[in-house]
């Protein structure tokens, strides 16, 4: 009969034994190869370790050798059974004998008949219980203080291999997990060597440099960079490099320029970090691809730039008045606006200052194609000569001091549409050249750019001045004139459609009364009389400015004219005798010329030829020192030295 277990063992032969079979062993080879050995050094029936799952208190046999065969996907539940108290107790436990009647409740205990039993925990570093290991036998297993230190030995050994496979799954996961982040990532993520070529990417950096992994490892990172951004990320490669440990990652500010594989461009947003390998540098990229947000927050700021426009253009267009009139003058300007208007052609409007040159523009594009489109208006005469060029085309960031961020110009603004040039004569000569590429090339660059755009809109222009003599004398370029003056429409000043003078009173007498929530009477025959005895050198403006004046004055419904109109005009009128008989002398052009004249020359006389400002010419007459300028110029009005 053989021996009883722990029994005249050879410790040093025992140990040999385990060690000779489990040394090539890892995972599920050297759990079977432990327990196997084990119960062959021990002499015991059988021998078995575990796994431990707390939360269900089950054990799992990661190998279990019983009665010379292997018992697979065994499992139990540890509640009443010999290893509940190797598992609760967190030692070895050793029942020498009398085990059935013990445990006689254990089926597997019953199955076997089993007499003794050995049992250890399998302990993680900090104390939990990952497993235990364990043997039975059909005899007694008396106490042997060699063979018990042997078996705690192998249990110690085989819960490091049970830590270690712990660690290698937690590992794996974590792997798996940091792959689906990695591979399942928006930005493009790529390792780099020392020498900066491609050692791994994602599948978002595959498709941000249009091509794959495989093609694109072991080739140098930088030939897919622009020359700048090579010199850029070389900079900050050397300044990350000083950095101390733990402080080596760095946003790039302002990004890098890219190109694909097949040759496309995009603006990257890069953030750039560096870790060692084996005292190796290695650095991770992670890029975004930010051309469709540029491109997004372009088109916001051009349409929130056109919105600004559009509601300044609203505010000054509300309540405006239509084109009235019905005079031939007028009937003949309408029919060429309908003319011209789906055209598309480029528009000269010439009219002196006051007679509506963008009510007619408006009107234009208001009938042509391009009427779902914005009407973006310029008067050249009123931006200053240092920033025109980007009030037309725009400018780029630190293009110029003040410029702190990229806008769009008016040029831009108008794209589909109309841009009407107000003034255009005003136009210096430098920029005249430019107006012409656009007119000409549909093209341009905004300040500060080298990049070329392309618009697609028609020119509409409008000017008071004789820019004939103006290329004549060389203030403005004769291609430009000609580029220009596809189709000139000449407005007539209100002084040659008289009789549109009451409708035009009437009109705006009424806007303002509306405005200003007051009733009045229809005007009169004197007012009416008053009115187109006046020579209107301000035109139509002139007239609305002076009927917004009257009704601000009214009395009791009625206009005042008294202070609304020039002074000459009303001892005119006062000169009129109240006889209804007596038949009122007719004066003609000539006279209300010299009379306009005489009145001009007195206003710049009392205010000793100051035109335009506070207490000037300008302000004593009622117009504006545009309209002032421009009639002391057709009237010959010069200050003699």
């Amino acid at each position: 009969m053989d021996s009883p277990p722990l029994k005249n063992i050879d410790i040093d032969v025992a140990l040999r034994t385990i060690l000779e079979g489990t040394a090539t062993e890892t995972g599920e080879g050297f759990f079977k190869a432990l327990v196997k050995k084990l119960a062959a050094a021990l002499n015991t029936h059988g021998a078995w370790v575990t796994e431990y799952f707390p939360e269900s208190r089950r054990l799992k046999a990661l190998a279990f050798w019983m009665g010379e065969q292997w018992l697979d996907g065994w499992e139990m539940v540890v509640d009443g059974t010999p290893c509940e108290r190797v598992i609760d107790e967190r030692c070895l436990i050793h029942i020498p004998d009398n085990l059935l009647d013990i445990y006689g409740n254990d089926p597997d205990v019953r199955a076997v008949g089993a007499a003794s039993y050995m049992g250890m925990p399998l302990l993680d570093l900090d104390g939990k219980i990952l497993g235990h290991l364990a043997v039975l036998d059909l005899r007694p297993m008396p106490h042997e203080p060699r063979t018990q230190a042997l078996f705690q030995i192998f249990a110690v050994r085989a819960a490091a291999e049970l830590r270690r496979l712990r660690a290698e799954a937690q590992v794996r996961e974590r792997e798996q997990k940091l792959g689906r982040l990695v591979d399942g990532a928006m930005d493009a993520i790529i390792e780099l060597d020392q020498h900066l070529q491609i050692n791994q990417m994602n599948p978002a950096a595959e498709k941000i440099l249009g091509a794959p992994a495989a093609a694109l490892t072991g080739q140098t990172f930088t030939r897919f960079l622009a020359p700048d951004s090579r010199e850029k990320l070389a900079r900050l490669i050397i300044d990350l490099d000083t950095r101390p440990e733990g402080q080596r990652y760095l946003w790039i500010p302002g990004g890098l320029a890219a190109t694909t594989r097949q040759g496309g461009s995009f603006q990257a947003e890069v953030t750039l970090s560096r870790f060692d390998v084996e005292r190796e540098p290695f650095y991770t990229l992670i890029l975004r691809n930010v051309n469709e947000r540029l491109e997004a927050e372009q088109k916001i700021r051009s349409l929130t730039v056109e919105a600004e426009y559009l509601r300044a253009e609203l505010s000054a267009v509300i309540g405006a008045d239509e084109i009235i009139g019905r005079s031939g003058p007028l009937l003949k300007v309408l029919a060429e606006v309908k003319e011209v208007a789906e055209t598309g052609a480029t528009v000269m409007i010439f009219g002196e200052t006051g007679t509506g040159k963008e009510l007619i523009a408006r009107a234009i594009h208001l009938a042509s194609r391009r009427r779902d489109k914005p009407l973006i208006k310029v008067n050249c005469a009123a931006i200053p000569a240092t920033l025109i060029e980007s009030e037309f085309f725009g400018h780029e960031q630190g293009a110029f001091t003040g410029a702190t961020k990229k806008r769009d110009g008016r040029f831009a603004l108008a794209h589909g549409g109309t841009i009407f040039l107000d003034e255009v004569g005003e136009l210096p000569l430098g920029l005249q050249s430019k107006l012409l590429r656009v007119l000409q090339e549909g093209e341009f660059e905004p300040v500060g750019s080298s990049q070329t755009r392309k618009v697609d809109l028609r020119v509409i222009v409008a000017t008071n001045r004789d820019l004939q003599a103006c290329v004549r004398e060389g203030k403005f370029r004769e291609d430009l004139y000609y580029r220009l003056n596809v189709f000139p429409i000449q407005l007539p000043p209100l002084r040659e459609r008289r009789d549109d003078i009451g409708i035009l009173a009437a009109a705006f007498a009424q806007k303002f009364a509306r405005r200003m929530g007051r009733t009045l009477e229809p005007l009169s025959e004197d007012c009416l009389r008053r009115l187109q005895a006046y020579n209107w050198p301000g035109n139509v403006r002139e007239l609305q400015n002076i009927l917004e004046r009257a009704v601000i004055t009214s009395r009791d419904g009625r206009l005042n004219l008294d202070r609304a109109l020039p002074e000459s005009v009303n001892a005119m009128a006062g000169a009129v005798t109240n006889d209804s008989s007596t038949v009122q002398r007719v004066h003609t052009a000539k006279e209300l010329e010299e009379l306009e004249r005489n009145n001009i020359i007195a206003a710049l006389k009392s205010t000793e030829w100051k035109v335009a400002g506070e207490n000037g010419a300008a302000q004593l007459l009622g117009v504006k020192p545009t309209t002032l300028s421009s009639r002391m110029k057709a009237l010959g009005i010069e200050r003699k030295r």
